[in-house]
């Protein structure tokens, strides 16, 4: 069936679906499957424990991720909508749905920045000799130098541009010495500036490598899923051909570097399980890993046909993915161990997570192999794959959710493609901050934000609001609908206990393991940029709470607080002949003391009770709710009340 193809009988409005299972399995694959597999995965292996640190990342994928995956998974496709209509489940939660969607925002903008460098170093490497190889160039500092075998840069003599080097004069007390790919990243594609403070002009040639990301991301979602669903037979798979090729490039190179770099990976150190850092590190790497509560899974499998097995589906994709991170970890340090050897300096010495392991280690590793510039390509364009993989679906689920919040507006299909178009020009220019000088640092500074507990906060709502409030038994019969059969005992246990409960201790332990987010080791980011990073962290966090209050006062809670303002009936004079003085305190309706006295506000008639008798009439009550005072409406809702209660 087409992407664009009619929905299913019964459907209340129209909503294009997948082709066909397989592309929506890719979808997921290219969803979770990023760059975080490559660059953050394999480096929190090595530091905490290696392979023993597989023991908490399967136990966490076992109790947490897994329930969290399917469960999203099958609440998309049974409502078929998106993150935020969806919540037509509990509309006083729907400001869950919001704070995923702006999560899933913010990582949007600097995601294709990352895809922006990328893009560059792919760029640059169509050359007969990679930029980053020598210091011969115009852009090098002058104490950039080329190890050789007379000279050994010393392993721990790196610079990540401290406070006291600038870009362009190098003033002051700099390193010794910088690498030619360490000159090339923060002199020449950065031109990084000397702390977060200083964010300087923009770098023309990343804004130009982010209009081209933003340009691609465009293109491939103007149509919505039906042209996404065609390019993930590209981005899920091409990123396994070159993570083979690369793999076998890793481990034929010669000498004992290779082997020794993916023992030095997958040896366990189980001392290292005594930290409670790393159980907290394999569960937040869970949440980045399978790209869960962000609002992604939930609009992906929205798109399903309502009987298709998503328990299936969850259980390939995830198992996929974590699959994906351990071979990809194999693949990296089969290269570092080349590299150390190279270098004469103990693996360690080398290893880096995030943009220093893609874009300085690496690359270094790369320029040593023979038909460097070939190498460098494929790495590069699986970068690329990889990123764009994931940035589709991100955008997607911002884009999808609001169309189906505001179809009326939105859903039509000229406002859509404008509001496409619209939405992806204004990501672009927000993005042209993290392009800057100083961008890097507030890059980082987002990614630390909301990498931690906006999701961690989602997911326990989640949690209490899909099994608890409406309630696990119904969930399990909606399931039924689907599948034909309801969850088995494992995902009860999960659902309602266990996971809530790993979730809630990963947010405690988060909370007394705090760290200030630092911009180069040993230097933790000025107080002003802290204080930014807590209002990016808050930023979804506050709309539930926030539509939680909205909605409760909109819906009938504004007028049981003003009520409860009124004074009581016995409110007044002690003697009865003092009351029998003044009319509001003889006009008291009904015999019970506590009731509210009406005379206070005559004729006021709550709005919560117009939505009760509302409510009740849909359900084909026989019961009648009147319209009078607030008194008599009170004392309605308890006769209601008793009717309705056994």
């Amino acid at each position: 069936m087409d992407a664009e193809a009619a929905p299913e009988e019964g459907n209340q409005h129209n909503r294009a679906q997948w082709g066909g299972q397989l592309q929506f399995i890719l979808t997921c694959v290219g969803y979770a499957v990023g760059l975080g597999n490559v660059w953050r995965f394999p480096y929190l292996a090595y530091r905490n424990g290696g392979g023993a640190f597989l023991l908490p990342y399967i136990l966490m994928l076992a109790t947490v991720g897994l329930p969290l995956f399917f469960m999203e998974l099958a609440f998309g496709q049974f409502a078929s909508l998106g993150p935020i209509a969806i919540w037509k489940i509990n509309p006083l939660f729907k400001g869950l749905g919001y704070c995923s969607v702006w999560v899933s925002w913010l990582i949007g903008l600097y995601y294709n920045v990352i895809i922006a460098h990328v893009l560059f170093y792919l760029a640059a490497s169509f050359t007969s000799e990679l930029p980053w190889q020598h210091c011969n160039h115009a852009w090098n500092s002058p104490y950039c130098r080329v190890p050789d075998e007379n000279y050994t840069i010393p392993a721990n003599n790196t610079l990540i541009m401290p406070e006291t080097c600038n870009a362009s004069t190098y003033s002051g007390t700099c390193p010794v010495t910088i690498t030619p790919t360490e000159d090339f990243y923060y002199n020449y594609v950065l031109e990084q500036s000397d702390n977060p403070s200083i964010m300087g002009g923009v770098s023309w040639k990343l804004a130009l490598s982010l209009l081209v990301a933003w340009t691609i991301v465009c293109a491939v979602l103007i149509r919505g899923i039906s042209s996404l669903g065609k390019i993930v037979y590209f981005t899920a798979i091409f990123p396994y051909v070159m993570l083979c090729i690369l793999f076998i490039r890793g481990v034929t190179l010669p000498g004992p570097g290779p082997a020794k770099g993916i023992l030095f990976y997958l040896t366990p150190r189980f001392e290292k399980l005594k930290e409670a850092r790393v159980w907290s590190d394999a569960a937040t790497q869970i949440f980045y890993s399978l790209s869960a509560c962000s609002g992604g899974l939930i609009a992906m499998s929205s798109f399903n046909k309502f009987k298709n097995n998503c328990y299936r589906d969850s259980l390939i994709v995830a198992l996929i993915n974590c699959g994906t991170s351990v071979f990809a970890g194999m693949v990296i340090f089969s290269v570092l161990g080349f590299m150390a050897e190279e270098k004469g300096v103990s693996i360690d010495k080398v290893v880096a997570g995030g943009p220093g392991l893609a874009f300085i280690v690496y690359p270094e590793a790369i320029s040593k192999m023979p038909v460097s510039p070939l190498w460098s390509v494929f790495f590069f364009i699986m970068m690329l794959t990889l990123g764009f993989g994931s940035q589709f679906s991100i955008v997607e689920c911002v884009l999808s959710a609001f169309t189906d919040e505001f179809p009326t507006w939105l859903q039509p299909r000229r406002n859509n493609i404008i509001f496409r178009i619209c939405a992806c020009a204004v990501m672009f220019l927000l993005g042209l901050a993290m392009v800057s000088k100083g961008g890097i640092y507030l890059l980082n500074l987002v990614d630390y934000s909301v990498s931690g507990f906006p999701l961690l906060f989602v997911a326990l709502l989640e949690l209490i609001a899909i099994n608890y409030i409406y309630g696990y038994d119904r969930f399990s019969v909606d399931i039924e609908m689907m599948l034909g059969s309801k969850p088995n005992i494992y995902w009860k246990i999960c659902w309602l206990g266990v996971s809530p409960l790993v979730v809630s201790l990963v947010v405690i332990t988060n909370c007394f393991l705090f760290e200030n987010p630092e911009y180069t080791p040993g230097k933790d980011y000025p107080p002003s940029s802290i204080s930014l990073g807590w209002c990016i962290a808050l930023f979804p966090l506050l709309w539930i709470p926030g539509w939680f209050l909205y909605y409760y006062c909109k819906h009938g809670g504004y007028d049981i607080l003003r009520i409860n303002f009124m004074p009581l009936a016995s409110w007044g004079p002690a003697n009865t002949e003092h009351r029998d003085q003044v009319e509001q305190y003889t006009r008291v309706a009904g015999s019970d003391a506590d009731s509210v006295q009406v005379q206070w506000n005559p004729g006021y008639t709550p709005g919560y009770i117009k939505s009760i008798a509302s409510g009740l009439n849909q359900m084909g009550s026989k019961t009648t709710m009147s319209e009078g005072s607030a008194t008599e409406s009170q004392t309605n809702l308890s006769r209601v009340k008793g009717e309705i209660d056994p």
